[in-house]
């Protein structure tokens, strides 16, 4: 329980530190003040003006009688004053002392002292002449008056209500928008120029639990980002011999590669203030705010430091400033920007604060932002290899009831091009899988399931297809499957489906081989095999259908790459024309290159296309043979390709390393080629 001394100090209601003998207990429970209390009063009155505003004068008994009477009660000399109402047609005559008891039977005690009856009149004309004739006649000494009902009130009324009604309002907005600090309320309007950072300290509210043992993979990133905190731990350590704290670092790397997860692990490490926000958090519908928020986070950073700053999805307010502001330049962003540059390293020190960001797209930062001084390292966060997914996979699979016999290597080749995210997305859905079938524990089968499920989408069991339909279908993906298993730098095939699986009718899945380049080769053996599917179907039903339409995509795209930008082709060697200008709204070549790279593009789709149809064409009995088992059977594995072709010639890379490694795990295994675990990739691998 806490209480309010006289100077709006807080203290506990039993410390010690009161004086001894005081009283103040009683005089400090007194209730605070309330606007709320002002507000209620003011309606009530409001609302008893409204509804009773013109009677106020009213200290008596009324009655009301018809016209006649009324006349009667003038004639017979009974009326001390008229008043006429012109909006409502009624008059009231206010009756003498004398003659209170003729007109109510009753005495001044009950009635008050000025009662009155009230009648409806035809008009004012006709009213004004009846009081004139007994003015005259002596029988009314008083004189009428006119007045509105509620008339002053009402037009004070109508011409305040419009401005209390915004007034009104404009306080539930401050309070809305407030934070609860300043002016309690009123002045919160105030604070939205302050910084919207999350504060994480050791031992706060908002203390990270996120530590470098949860980040698996990306150890030279985890390495970088570790040094950090040691700067900010041990300066003096790197100091002594002349060096600098690095002033930022930027994270750059695909969606769901852990950015913000070193982050996180950052602020759990660390035993400085973490400031955390996003970068669309500078930006808002009032001009100024933005730079007024850079300038108040810096300014919190600086009272804390030595601190960390992290700004995630920094290219909402980092994108680069337009050279052109004809070309849609915003302005409010550009200050937000510049007084970021300026915090960041201008002519005032940040002494001790350190910038950490992460975005995607680096590409369209502001070369102001990237400089040595400002982000002095660019930390690369990319997808993970093979032996960083096993360690991934491993962080993922320890909340999970795995089977025992699961295959984690297995797990790792299935997930090639797999991020992070998507690791922990595959975990999640084999749980999902192998509770909706009823199972004590997530097995090898959900695992591939899910892989599945996330890379193709939802089997559409249901769909109906004709057999002609079914078998065209299957000679696309078999021709997929023969010639990727013919060609030497074509990724090795895991399966074939011609199960429907949401936009596709069919699938052929292939194990990628990571590489650091890939060579020309390489390449048109995958252009290859892409267009195996057209081609089966040209070669082996007489038509062509719609179904390779996302095959053809992909190769136009190939082609254009390999020709206008990796300088492949034989007409255009060695250029590229890779324009990497945001604002640029012209090729950087003439329309003569422009047609030469269309002929080129469309001379290397043809070759491949050839070479596809005439090696379907020697490797036809197998083809058909492999058709005919995908309409039975539905899906088949690499293990029923290999029986067809026989066992592929050449040992892909990523085959290679897994070995590799295996032999690393296991120094003192036989090298017995017939073992399980160095046959386990072409006989298990679904």
């Amino acid at each position: 329980m806490e209480v309010n001394d006289p100077n709006n100090n807080t203290a506990p209601n039993s410390g010690s530190n009161a004086p001894v003998g005081s009283n103040n207990h009683g005089k400090n429970k007194k209730p605070r003040f309330n606007f709320t209390w002002v507000y209620i009063v003011i309606a009530i009155a409001l609302g008893y003006l409204f509804f009773a505003g013109g009677d106020l004068d009213q200290n008596g008994t009324s009655k009301s009688v018809t016209y006649t009477v009324f006349k009667q009660y003038v004639e017979q000399g009974y009326a001390n004053k008229i008043v006429a109402n012109k909006d409502d047609g009624t008059v009231k005559m206010f009756v003498k002392p004398e003659h209170i008891r003729d007109v109510f039977q009753q005495g001044v005690t009950q009635t008050g002292k000025q009662p009155f009856v009230q009648a409806e009149f035809p008009s004012a004309d006709k009213l004004d002449e009846f009081v004139t004739s007994q003015q005259e006649l002596g029988n009314f000494k008083g004189e009428l008056s006119y007045k509105r009902s509620n008339d002053g009130f009402m037009q004070i009324f109508w011409n305040l209500f419009p401005l209390l009604f915004i007034i009104v309002v404009w306080m539930l907005i401050m309070r809305r928008m407030g934070s609860g600090g300043g002016l309690s309320g009123m002045g919160s309007i105030f604070n939205v120029g302050r910084s919207r950072a999350q504060l994480v300290e050791k031992g706060g509210e908002n203390e990270s639990k996120v530590t470098f043992k949860d980040v698996a993979g990306q150890a030279s990133a985890k390495q970088e980002v570790q040094e950090i905190v040691e700067f900010l731990k041990n300066p003096k350590k790197f100091t002594d011999l002349g060096g600098k704290i690095p002033k930022g670092a930027l994270l750059v790397g695909p969606p769901g590669t852990g950015k913000t997860l070193l982050a996180k692990a950052v602020a759990g490490e660390a035993d400085v203030p973490f400031f955390s926000m996003s970068g669309s958090d500078f930006v808002e519908m009032f001009v100024g705010v933005g730079a007024s928020r850079v300038r108040d986070l810096f300014r919190q950073a600086k009272e804390k430091a030595p601190c960390i700053i992290f700004i995630d999805e920094i290219d909402a307010v980092g994108r680069a400033r337009a050279r052109n502001a004809m070309m849609g330049g915003n302005d409010e962003r550009e200050s937000t920007l510049n007084q970021l540059l300026t915090e960041m390293d201008g002519f005032g020190t940040n002494s001790g604060v350190i910038i950490m960001a992460a975005t995607n797209r680096a590409d369209i930062l502001d070369k102001a932002l990237l400089r040595a001084g400002r982000f002095d390292r660019q930390i690369h966060v990319d997808l993970p290899d093979l032996n960083e997914r096993k360690a991934v996979f491993k962080v993922h699979l320890k909340p999970l009831k795995v089977d025992a016999s699961l295959d984690v290597d297995l797990l790792a080749r299935q997930t090639p091009g797999f991020s992070g995210a998507d690791i922990a997305n595959v975990c999640n859905e084999a749980a999902l899988i192998a509770a909706r079938h009823g199972k004590q524990a997530v097995t090898k089968e959900d695992f591939l399931s899910a892989v599945d499920r996330i890379v193709g989408g939802l089997e559409k069991k249901t769909k109906v297809m004709t057999e002609e339909e079914k078998r065209t279908i299957a000679l696309h993906e078999a021709g997929h499957a023969t010639i990727s298993w013919n060609l030497q730098y074509a990724n090795p095939l895991i399966k074939v489906t011609i199960v429907p699986r949401g936009s596709a009718l069919g699938a052929a899945w292939y194990l990628p081989e990571e590489r650091q380049i890939t060579t020309r080769e390489q390449m048109l053996d995958e252009m290859c095999a892409t267009l195996g599917g057209r081609a089966a179907e040209e070669l082996f039903t007489g038509h062509i259908s719609s179904g390779a339409m996302n095959d053809l995509e992909r190769v136009t795209k190939q082609a254009y790459g390999m020709i206008a930008y990796m300088g492949m082709s034989e007409a255009l060697p060695n250029l590229c024309y890779y324009d990497n200008s945001e604002y640029s709204w012209q090729r950087p070549y003439s329309e003569a290159t422009a047609e030469l790279i269309d002929k080129e593009v469309k001379k290397m789709i043809a070759e491949q296309y050839e070479r596809a149809k005439q090696l379907l064409l020697e490797k036809r009995e197998g083809h058909n043979a492999l058709a005919d088992l995908l309409v039975e059977r539905e899906v088949i594995y690499a293990e029923d390709v290999e029986n067809i072709f026989g066992k592929r010639p050449w040992t892909s890379r990523t085959e290679e390393l897994l070995t590799k490694q295996e032999e690393e795990d296991n120094p003192d295994t036989p090298d017995n080629p017939d073992s399980p675990d160095n046959s386990s990739f072409n006989t298990t691998a679904l």
